[in-house]
């Protein structure tokens, strides 16, 4: 038996998110499928980030445990002859059994990017979140300067989710643009349910002039999710990767 680490691209937009559901296909159920008749075992992944219906990633991890006597680093090609095209496995390498996508300290990296002009571009419609108001660049950086650090980011967590604590650290977090598309781009150890969608809907709210940017820190203290801005919406996020410590 060996542990197999996948990093996993994909366009998440006719998927029902990472985790399989009983209503709808899933990236984690397609990787189950094609890998168990690859294999000829019963094979089921353990992601690293479950991301939601629409998000899409370059680099999200899951691992599995085989039998095969398949080289582990050569799994990704046969792999990729039968995944369908919006599905692409970047590299596949044999880790040690204890290694763990979830538990093991980490440092993950989205982005979210916001196509801002007046009228859409329809190449940009599964990848980008269309806003035609004028949005404030320097507003939104002074803003992301709060979220920096160690904070509780209860504010920025969907109000249903559980979890031990809400503590989390960003390490980076930058709002540039380029032409007409603005990226924010935030690294951290770990992020709550919807809390990258969230911290873009509440920089969105600061380039509008709906709050100002020293708003952040009253939105932190509150630690009520009614606080903070709108989820922004999925298409505009995609994970890009995760670096392992």
């Amino acid at each position: 038996m060996k542990r197999v680490k996948l990093i996993v691209a994909y366009d998440g937009t006719n998927y029902h998110g990472w985790q399989v559901q009983p209503n709808g296909e899933t990236i984690e159920g397609v990787l189950n499928r094609t890998l168990s008749s690859l294999l000829g075992e019963k094979i089921i992944v353990t992601g690293a980030s479950r991301t939601d219906a629409g998000v899409h990633s370059m680099g999200n991890v899951a691992v599995f445990d085989t039998k095969s006597r398949i080289p582990a680093e050569k799994i990704s090609y046969a792999l990729n002859q039968r995944l369908p095209e919006d599905i692409v496995v970047q590299k596949s390498e044999e880790v040690p059994a204890a290694f763990h996508p979830r538990h093991c300290d980490s440092r993950k990296t989205y982005e979210y990017r916001i196509l801002n002009r007046e009228f859409p571009l329809p190449m940009y419609r599964n990848n980008t979140y269309f806003c035609y108001r004028k949005l404030d660049l320097e507003k939104m950086q002074q803003a992301a300067e709060y979220l920096r650090g160690e904070h509780d980011f209860k504010s920025f967590c969907a109000a249903a989710a559980v979890v031990e604590t809400t503590v989390r650290t960003i390490y980076e977090l930058t709002v540039s643009r380029q032409e007409d598309i603005i990226t924010i781009r935030v690294t951290g150890n770990g992020f709550l349910y919807n809390m990258v969608r969230i911290i873009a809907g509440t920089l969105l709210q600061a380039g509008m002039g709906m709050i100002e940017p020293e708003e952040i820190k009253t939105i932190l203290a509150a630690k009520e999710r009614s606080a903070a801005g709108p989820t922004a919406p999925a298409q505009g996020l995609t994970m890009i990767g995760i670096e392992y410590l």
